[in-house]
């Protein structure tokens, strides 16, 4: 299974993918979709353009997308949602599944804990997919991301296949 990880931001929204084998984990790409230009629109169409030729390119099965946290700045917050809605309707135009992460969730699959700093992600990151050649923070969590939803799915997957041993006991 190839699973591409989103990290969605206005500027730079990270794209990681790992291929995923039994327990193996395998980094494939990693790096930042920019949004150019001065108008949110035009920011937004080189997000969607960018991420939709990382999908032609990398033929993901899945895909993983973090949620977005509400702070203070209420313009901030939905300019993050209109990002968002790029990271998800990327993918599901291309017809994959798309699953979505809070980020303590994802923090407490790859690090240990629901409230790890940046750093102490990246460093997990790097440590699970040692041959990644990182292309930044956006990316680190991008592949975090890509990660929570690999250990999820390896878990979902299990639980199919004890569900079904367990109905066909006479």
């Amino acid at each position: 299974m190839r699973v591409l990880g989103i990290d969605p931001g206005l500027q730079r929204m990270g794209w990681g993918i790992v291929d995923v084998a039994g327990s193996r984990l395998t980094h494939v790409a990693n790096g930042v979709c920019r949004g150019v230009g001065q108008d949110l629109a035009g920011r937004l169409t080189a997000l969607f353009e960018q991420l939709e030729t990382v999908v032609a390119a990398h033929a993901p099965d899945t895909a993983a997308v973090e949620h977005t946290f509400v702070n203070k700045d209420a313009a901030g917050t939905l300019k993050l949602g209109q990002a968002r809605a790029v990271a998800l309707l990327v993918p599901a135009r291309a017809g994959l599944p798309v699953a979505e992460y809070a980020p303590n969730a994802i923090k407490k699959v790859v690090v240990g804990v629901g409230h790890a700093d940046k750093k102490q992600v990246e460093h997990m990151v790097r440590m699970q997919l040692p041959q990644a050649q990182i292309a930044g923070p956006d990316a680190a969590d991008a592949l975090a991301i890509a990660l929570c939803h690999a250990h999820h799915a390896r878990f979902a997957s299990r639980l199919d296949r004890a569900v079904a041993a367990a109905e066909a006991r006479p």
